[in-house]
């Protein structure tokens, strides 16, 4: 088994030694929780979760490109949300990323994410170039 850490300008790295924001593992992209933290770790301050979701969705579709794919590779995604009757938002930017067979999805809402101005948290999982979709 082979694993590769994927990088990408779209999705700046966390400092080291805390996560890998992609592994690539035979064909098989891991996405860790993205949220729409700026390149400089800035918070999203005046962003809905529309707005967040579509950042969110831009930094997965980077490191998928990064790692020689693409959002229609995708096969499973996690969105978690701080207001779940604003789930709406979120399929509003999920829709602008994905078309025909969409991927299995779960949806949480939970109490809080990293910090207050983070409404969304999304993950996802690729098979990358096996002609899946």
């Amino acid at each position: 088994m082979a694993i590769q850490r994927i990088t990408s300008p779209a999705a700046p790295e966390p400092p080291p030694e805390r996560w890998s924001n992609c592994l690539l593992v035979d064909g098989v992209a891991y996405v860790s929780g993205m949220v729409a933290r700026g390149a400089q770790g800035e918070m999203p301050t005046g962003m809905d979760e529309y707005e967040q979701a579509k950042a969110i969705f831009g930094k997965i579709k980077g490191l998928l490109e990064a790692a020689g794919g693409s959002m229609a590779d995708v096969v499973k995604i996690t969105v978690y949300v701080v207001n779940i009757k604003n789930n709406v938002k979120v399929w509003a930017a999920r829709r602008e990323f994905f078309k025909g067979n969409f991927p299995a999805s779960t949806l949480v809402e939970v109490r809080a994410l990293a910090s207050p101005e983070i409404l969304v948290e999304i993950e996802a999982i690729a098979h990358i170039g096996k002609g899946v979709r």
